[in-house]
């Protein structure tokens, strides 16, 4: 870890918290500015140990009144807001020290030649899909507010700084510091599908938009530096796709006009950010000689590259505006590339490489990474909706009850009417709202350019019938080309079975000639993590891609995997190295795509410098797993694994759901129902508003026991399982798949880093004050195992603390620890005393205070672990 930049994350913390305690006396005064420093000073020391700061804190937040309760949380949630940015500076900062070029600087050293490197290059392949489930808690004016305040930390800590420059960026920060603070944190509503949306085209602007280009040319310099090769113009090195606005699976505000909203909001943002690079191209070539490829495209002219931009240009402007009908708008990749083409090429051929390597090129590459929908939109729905339209459509047509069927019988019809010419929908038909909102989202795609969507997802895909049952509904509402369809296997014994469901699909002829050789699948980690662990999981999701790919090869057909991970363990997240490198041998040969969730968009992407960072790690890993595949486990690993998995399964299940006084514990030793009234995104929390903790999703899942710092998804039954493999004989065994295999060292460094984010002593504390005293042994027996689990990992990894391996991160979870500890406190007294209204005299103002302080402890708590479901 750089020294330097050690310590400037240090002071710009502390030079933060400073000026928010400024902004703090000029409101509440000195005297709450004392007391909110005595707070973090108790804080500080209550999470080093010392009780006696821990028993202040109690007391002292027992005893203030709700309007007093709600601005220490607002005080120490802006405060973890700050360290956030002062870490995403320093990020930043890292970037500008560690470039590309050194990122790949493994690529070099592993030995491969010219032609291996620019195969990988041209086969890099990276989607990355921003998700409809946003854990992202931050407000939107006030994610702004802090993108501002990170540039202008970039400029306070540029070397050349005048004293002039300082103050006026000091009192640039003091301003966006109070506006922050004067601003409501938390959302009135929930936000709906195309406000989620457009927070999505949001952050290509603000940074991708930028990003992109950046980090292409960073990687096409080193290409031409390391290999003598150039990363050709057309390369589909990294593109974006979307499911905000597209992902309906449980959530009912995510209907077929949305999505046709969504498409048209995305069209006319892509012909905006298009129209700005014209303008400024417009400027630029403004020069008078050109080949003669160009001459004839534009006639006698004195600006022929102005003339050859100027009807795309107009067109682009009036679909910005709105003001044609969408019929006339701009439809497609090629109507921006053929004049932006001609143009560079033009310029090649007159000696003017220059200008063409230079603003005209990014805007190329902008085209072929965005295109003029800005993002692919997936589409999203459970395999039950689809089934239910043909269940009414064939009772309907008096041949049956198609729910009823066998599956052979289900993919005789499907097949059938896939070769059949006439329509099989009639014309009179009235169906069911809920099969007419099927249908209508099926014609919505019909109705825009393939260029616009990325793939149809089927969730709690089982059968072979599932998928055909989708492209039959494409058919029959004039889906005239081959839109991809991905099965989502989610569940354990969905991944289990994936491989026999997908043989089965690729050995109908009619399907592998319709899919012209491309399969996607897509894995889910959430679900499965939640129904069996996260090691049983993790074990399965390997398995099943091992076995997809194998069955590719066997089939000839390029299968690209899809990735539906979250930012949390429980969710399948890992650091994208680790993550890249602990798939199977040959798993990335049909491209990387990958969900981006909530809150990690905005760390990983939300300023030009970090996205182009993130960007760079991804391609390095990609390009390093391409071409130094990690190893396929040796049987001995394999046995063992799978040993660790079925006893870390038993082991979860065992507490989840067979134990009758685990969803009581639950439910009174975390705010899992409070939690509903957070409007966090546009999706219930849970997918069957009747169902219990089985209906559940993963991310309140997840956020609940985050918030208790118990984090019990992510390690519960995973260390028991894997000492008591390692016990049975197998210590050398265990050590060698630390050192040799990355799958499995993965998911030991992860662990490592969600037990330096448990804490069992603030876990203790919510049970001691919320959990009646006939479940309070419960609690007690889980926080023996996660303290039992900490010393088990530091034993077998050979480390005397957390997170050894990890400096920085260490750091950054030691200097967020002070400032979370009084948030919790906090957030007991208030669950106590929210819990108790019914029983005392409270006045609906006195309600409201108190939710809306428990709303902003969940936020800043949320903001301080950085990942929340």
């Amino acid at each position: 870890m750089n020294d330097s930049l050690n310590a400037q994350l240090k002071d710009t913390v502390r030079y933060l918290g400073a000026t928010l305690g400024e902004t703090i006396e000029a409101e509440l005064g000195s005297e709450w500015l004392q007391k909110i420093e005595q707070i973090r000073q108790d804080g500080r020391d209550s999470y080093a140990g010392e009780e006696e700061s821990t028993t202040r804190l109690t007391a002292l937040f027992s005893s203030l009144d709700n309007p007093s309760l709600l601005s220490i949380g607002r005080a120490f949630a802006q405060f973890l807001n700050l360290a956030n940015i002062a870490e995403q500076e320093y990020n930043s900062a890292t970037q500008r020290d560690e470039s590309l070029a050194v990122s790949l600087e493994k690529i070099k050293a592993l030995g491969a030649d010219k032609e291996k490197v620019l195969e990988a290059v041209k086969n890099l392949n990276i989607d990355l899909v921003l998700t409809a489930h946003p854990t992202e808690v931050t407000r939107r004016t006030l994610i702004h507010k802090h993108r501002q305040l990170a540039a202008q930390l970039q400029e306070l800590h540029a070397s050349d700084l005048s004293a002039h420059d300082e103050k006026r960026i000091k009192t640039r920060i003091a301003g966006l510091i109070s506006q922050a603070w004067h601003t409501e944190e938390i959302r009135s509503v929930r936000p709906t599908p195309v406000d989620e949306a457009r927070w999505g085209f949001s952050v290509i602007e603000t940074s991708l938009w930028e990003a992109v280009p950046e980090f292409l040319r960073e990687l096409d310099e080193y290409l031409q530096n390391q290999f003598d090769i150039e990363l050709p113009l057309n390369a589909n090195t990294v593109q974006f796709s979307s499911w905000m606005g597209g992902d309906r699976d449980g959530n009912p505000f995510v209907t077929s006009k949305v999505t046709e909203e969504v498409l048209k909001r995305a069209r006319r943002r892509a012909a905006k950010l298009f129209s700005l690079d014209l303008d400024n191209l417009y400027i630029e070539l403004s020069m008078n000689d050109c080949s003669p490829e160009l001459r004839e495209l534009v006639g006698d002219t004195k600006e022929p590259y102005r003339a050859a931009l100027k009807s795309v240009r107009e067109k682009l402007e009036l679909t910005r505006d709105g003001k044609i009908p969408i019929e006339e708008w701009v439809s497609s990749d090629e109507e921006l590339l053929k004049p932006l083409m001609a143009c560079y090429n033009s310029l090649h051929k007159c000696g003017m490489s220059v200008i063409a390597e230079a603003a005209l090129k990014d805007t190329i590459r902008r085209v072929h990474s965005f295109g003029v929908h800005l993002l692919k939109l997936d589409v999203r729905q459970d395999s039950e909706r689809h089934a239910d339209v043909f269940s009414e459509l064939t009772r309907y047509l008096g041949i049956g009850d198609y729910g009823q069927w066998n599956e052979e019988d289900k993919q005789a019809f499907l097949l059938r009417e896939l070769s059949s010419k006439r329509p099989l929908i009639p014309a009179k038909w009235e169906p069911s709202e809920d099969v007419q909102e099927v249908i209508d989202t099926c014609r919505v795609i019909s109705r825009h350019s393939k260029e616009g969507f990325g793939i149809y997802i089927i969730s709690m895909a089982s059968e072979a019938s599932d998928v055909l049952a989708v492209q039959l509904l494409l058919k029959e509402c004039g889906v005239d080309w081959p839109m991809p369809v991905a099965p989502l296997f989610e569940t354990l014994d969905d991944l289990n079975n994936s491989p026999k469901v997908m043989r089965n699909l690729l050995d109908i002829d009619w399907y592998r000639g319709y899919i012209s050789g491309r399969q996607y699948v897509m894995i889910g980690y959430s679900d499965s993590a939640k129904d069996a662990g996260s090691l049983a999981a993790g074990w399965a999701q390997y398995e099943s891609q091992e076995a997809l790919v194998a069955l590719a090869d066997d089939k000839d057909v390029t299968l690209t995997l899809f990735h539906g991970r979250g930012g949390t363990i429980g969710r399948g997240g890992l650091p994208a190295k680790a993550a890249i490198h602990s798939q199977p041998p040959g798993s990335l040969s049909g491209g990387f795509r990958v969900t981006e969730q909530g809150e990690t968009i905005r760390y990983k992407f939300g300023m030009p410098q970090l996205a182009k960072r993130s960007l760079s790690i991804y391609a390095a890993a990609v390009v390093e797993a391409m071409l130094s595949p990690p190893p396929a486990p040796k049987s001995e690993w394999r046995e063992t694994i799978t040993k660790m998995a079925a006893l870390a399964r038993d082991n979860y299940r065992g507490v989840v759901r067979t134990d009758p006084e685990f969803v009581p514990y639950f439910r009174v030793a975390t705010p899992e129902q409070e939690l509903g009234k957070l409007p966090l995104g546009s999706r219930p929390a849970k997918r069957n508003p009747q169902g219990g903790i089985e209906s559940l999703r993963a991310i309140p899942w997840i956020f609940a026991w985050a918030q208790t710092r118990m984090v019990l998804p992510s390690w519960l039954g995973v260390m028991k399982a894997v000492e008591s493999v390692k016990n049975d004989g197998n210590d050398a065994l265990v050590k060698d798949m630390i050192d040799n295999w990355p799958f499995f060292n993965s998911r030991l460094s992860m662990l490592d880093m969600v037990f330096k984010k448990a804490e069992p002593h603030i876990s203790a504390a919510y049970d001691a004050r919320l959990v009646p005293e006939n479940l309070k042994h419960f609690g007690e027996g889980l926080r023996a195992e996660l303290k039992e689990s900490i010393a088990s990992i530091l034993r077998i990894l050979d480390h005397t603390d957390m997170m050894e391996d990890d400096p920085h991160g260490r750091l950054s979870m030691d200097i967020r620890g002070g400032y979370l500890e009084p948030l919790h406190y906090l957030q007991i007294e208030l669950l106590d005393r929210i819990r108790k209204e019914g029983t005392s005299e409270y006045s609906d103002n006195d309600i409201a205070t108190l939710e809306m302080a428990m709303m902003v402890t969940i936020t800043g708590i949320a903001i301080g672990l950085r990942n929340t479901g």
